[in-house]
């Protein structure tokens, strides 16, 4: 079975498949690990520890490689003067992050949590930025096995005679070579 990463937010994670930071993700992991979309636009930190056991139950036959948690963008709008609405003071946040991290944490299986709290929604050059951040703890974790896309084998990458042929009349194996990515030295 394949590894997986889950990408869990606020809007910054659900819009990340588009063009996003979570698309870099997804292509760069192809073939070697599923990344989860775990994003709900709008939600606060406070929304999100309500339900992180039903997101990541304990008991779950299978348990994600890597937990990526980004909230905060809501967390920090300016309080409503109703006193409705996603403010939710910074002591709260992050004692609300600490409480998430903890639940991810305490299963075994789960080996880190990775929590982004910079709240604004990202332009391309920032889901480069976060794109480049993730791949760059992957790439210097000390984790066995690594999580790092380089160092991961993708399903089924044993040369084949079906693979494409090269201009020297030779298959040349593409299991590795993401199309082109010119947003990541890593």
């Amino acid at each position: 079975m394949r590894p997986q990463f889950v990408l869990f937010g606020s809007s910054i994670v659900q819009y990340s498949f588009h063009q996003g930071w979570g698309a870099t993700l997804a292509h760069l992991y192809a073939r070697k690990a599923d990344i989860v979309l775990r994003g709900y636009a709008g939600w606060n930190s406070r929304r999100a520890l309500n339900v992180v056991d039903k997101v990541f139950p304990k008991n779950a036959p299978k348990q994600p490689e890597l937990v990526i948690v980004y909230f905060g963008g809501n967390d920090s709008t300016p309080l409503h003067k109703s006193g409705n609405g996603p403010h939710v003071p910074l002591d709260e946040y992050k004692e609300n992050m600490r409480k998430i991290a903890k639940h991810i944490k305490e299963n075994t299986n789960w080996k880190n949590a990775y929590i982004c709290d910079d709240g604004i929604h990202l332009t391309t050059k920032g889901n480069k930025i976060v794109s480049n951040a993730i791949l760059k703890e992957l790439k210097d974790a000390d984790w066995k096995p690594s999580l790092y896309w380089k160092d991961m084998s993708a399903k089924f990458e044993e040369d084949s005679p079906y693979d494409p042929i090269s201009l020297h009349v030779k298959t040349t194996n593409i299991s590795h070579a993401p199309f082109p990515y010119a947003g990541s030295k890593l």
